[in-house]
């Protein structure tokens, strides 16, 4: 079975890459960007692409014989809020021809994430429901909404297998983030460990769902690997990990780095955090496919600081 990664350069796609090579094997895995130039070695087999450009996606396809697509390419929620009109059509247009292709295709499978950011202000914030009010103040937002609906119309139209998982935010070691209101949950690690100091963007108290990038990558494959007629939901899944505010994660870090200061500036993206949730009620997915976190936030703390400070610095302890 041959799988395509859009957006695979991307936070997530780098390494949902590795664990998907590791699990079907290496040349099982095309991946793809649009990125133009030298790529590295863990990603290839690799493949030009612009998600806008349906040919030169049925190309591929056709090509490599795929038969399950996840895809990953899409624009964030600071960027998406920067670029608005970049946001609809690649996270929108994208998607279209993603599902397109699948029913043109006869895909055997298409894995679209969703976000949090499909939440607005009406949406409980506390233990946010699977089923509940969703009116996203933000055009990332709008587009993983809307991308719900066309993704659930695919499969009750056309039959075809398409799932999602809403992710909080995502925080890795491995790649940097790329554009969204949660990236001060990683931002903050790096400085940490350079600077001692970090000026966040979010005010100290701003909690906000998070969730560490391996618990990340496997959730997304059991979901993919889930018998598809156990699954009552399909593209809208509530996804869980910990919760926790700027200052609460501040706090952790300093148990590891004692001379660690940060400071809050707010900017532009408090507005956007301001109308997500504080907390997820994932119960649906543990239920219906059997999801379970496993890294809590100071399991998450001490893995992030130990790993990015070998990456750094070439450090091997943490106090």
């Amino acid at each position: 079975m041959k799988i395509l990664i859009t957006g695979a350069l991307g936070q997530i796609g780098s390494e949902l890459t590795a664990e998907l090579k590791k699990n079907y094997g290496e040349k099982n895995i095309v991946t793809s960007d649009v990125r133009e130039g030298q790529i590295p070695e863990e990603f290839l087999p690799y493949e030009k692409l612009d998600v806008l450009d349906k040919s030169r996606l049925a190309e591929i396809i056709k090509k490599h014989d795929i038969k399950v697509i996840y895809h990953l390419a899409a624009i964030l929620s600071a960027a998406g809020e920067k670029n608005h009109n970049l946001c609809w059509n690649v996270n929108m247009t994208g998607l279209h021809n993603v599902l397109e292709m699948a029913r043109e295709l006869n895909l055997k499978q298409i894995i679209c994430p969703s976000s949090i950011a499909v939440f607005g202000p009406e949406t409980p914030r506390d233990n946010t429901p699977q089923e509940t009010v969703i009116l996203p103040k933000t055009m990332y937002g709008l587009t993983k909404a809307a991308g719900e609906l066309l993704c659930d119309y695919y499969v009750a139209k056309f039959g075809i297998d398409v799932r999602g998982l809403r992710y909080p935010g995502l925080i890795s070691y491995k790649t940097l983030p790329g554009g969204g209101t949660t990236d001060y949950a990683v931002e903050i690690f790096y400085e940490a460990i350079r600077k001692k100091s970090y000026q966040c963007f979010l005010s100290a108290n701003t909690t906000l769902p998070m969730m560490y990038m391996p618990d990340a990558i496997r959730g997304t494959i059991e979901l993919a690997e889930a018998q598809f007629l156990k699954l009552e939901n399909h593209s809208d899944f509530n996804f869980a990990g910990v919760s926790f505010s700027c200052a609460e994660l501040a706090a952790e870090i300093q148990k590891h780095i004692p001379d660690f200061k940060i400071t809050y500036q707010p900017d532009f993206r408090q507005k956007i955090a301001d109308s997500w949730p504080r907390s997820i009620d994932d119960s649906t997915s543990r239920k219906q496919w059997g999801w379970k976190v496993e890294y809590d936030l100071e399991k998450m703390v001490r893995d992030m600081i130990l790993n990015l400070r070998k990456k750094l610095n070439g450090y091997s302890t943490i106090s």
